[in-house]
């Protein structure tokens, strides 16, 4: 009974949790009178929602294609780099510093760059969240692959394994862990990048929702955007959660006790 009880908390935390700040959040609003201008209160907040519904839901849509297309890109970007990396030393060794100084200017600052090239609209957002979301990818690819035991590779070319043979059979099946890992970083960091740029170079989207309630002095329909990006982060990040629990459930701690 206890067991059960324990599962069912740890199933439902954070909704708990998250129900507790909201809770929270409410009360301190209306204690302390704060102003909705300052910071409106989770009650003001699902008002704009149904006040606003159509727009935000057309934003919303916009911004959730546009962030596809950039990690759609990323994920074939981030396995090939990662798959031709991990299996290389020399690239291992060549590559991953050059890619780590990449990953370490300020996407934000490509902007500017990408509307010169592609003018305003959804190039520039698609491209910036393939940008920031690449990375995490391809280093999880590639860090899968480059930590193969040597030993383990030595048994299997003895037994006759081909190169070819242990990347697909043994390389790859014993990424798949790093792989739905970097998933799960790289589409939330999908939807930052594609909300910056839709605040700097777009006419569409929830980033240019958010520029124009701010400016427009809504700032309850502002936070509701907010909370619209962080739903969608979490929906897609909790769908590859559970596809990562039902294909590699082989690699997660009590898989098999339960």
């Amino acid at each position: 009974m206890k067991k059960t009880l324990l599962r069912g908390a740890d199933r439902y935390a954070s909704t708990l949790l998250l129900l507790a700040i909201l809770v929270l959040w409410q009360a301190i609003c209306s204690g302390f009178a704060i102003s909705e201008f300052i910071f409106p209160g989770p009650l003001a907040i699902i008002a704009s929602m149904f006040e606003f519904a159509g727009p935000i839901a057309g934003h919303a849509l916009s911004t959730y294609w546009v962030t596809m297309a950039g990690f759609a890109l990323a994920v074939v970007v981030g396995v090939l780099l990662g798959v031709a990396i991990g299996c290389s030393p020399f690239l291992y060794k060549a590559a991953y510093p050059l890619m780590t100084a990449f990953n370490a200017l300020p996407k934000a600052a490509f902007v500017p760059i990408l509307v010169v090239w592609f003018g305003i609209g959804a190039g520039p957002a698609i491209l910036t969240a393939f940008l920031i979301s690449f990375f995490p990818i391809m280093v999880n690819i590639a860090t899968g692959l480059a930590t193969l035991e040597p030993e383990l590779e030595d048994v299997l070319r003895v037994l006759g394994a081909r190169r070819i043979d242990i990347l697909l059979k043994v390389g790859l099946p014993r990424s798949m862990p790093y792989f739905f890992a970097s998933l799960k970083v790289a589409i939330t960091l999908a939807f930052v990048g594609s909300t910056v740029s839709e605040m700097n170079a777009s006419n569409q989207g929830i980033g240019y929702l958010l520029v124009s309630a701010g400016s427009s002095m809504k700032m309850p329909l502002a936070f509701a955007g907010l909370v619209v990006i962080g739903a969608m982060a979490m929906a897609m990040y909790e769908l590859f959660a559970v596809i990562e629990r039902r294909t590699t459930s082989w690699a997660h701690r009590g898989a098999q006790a339960k």
